[in-house]
């Protein structure tokens, strides 16, 4: 009897530590995908603030959901540090960015 309790305790630990291990791995992308995607808005003339703004919160939305589901992270990471010389046409968020861009100037 007591040899089924302790098997039942170390499997709800070990889900608890595999529910955390998600949440935590989940966590550290995201914060990743945010640092990358205000990098962006900066390098392409932007200012990152409007990632918080609330001045286009639908579209910044769609900015976050495809920088976090992004598939070129490390293309990104080398463009930022100035390791690509060429644009940044393999960010999702290019084409937004642009529009972006041209809409503040012309304002």
């Amino acid at each position: 009897m007591n040899e089924s309790i302790i098997q039942v305790g170390a499997a709800m630990a070990m889900v608890g530590i595999a529910a955390a291990m998600i949440f935590g791995f989940r966590r550290y992308l995201a914060v990743n995908s945010e640092r990358r995607m205000r990098a962006m808005l900066e390098a392409v003339g932007l200012d990152p603030e409007i990632a918080t703004s609330g001045e286009i919160p639908t579209i910044m939305k769609e900015v976050r959901q495809r920088c976090r589901s992004c598939a070129t992270e490390s293309v990104c990471e080398r463009w930022l540090q100035g390791e690509k010389d060429n644009g940044n046409d393999f960010c999702p968020n290019a084409k937004v960015f642009d529009i972006l861009r041209n809409h503040s100037h012309a304002a």
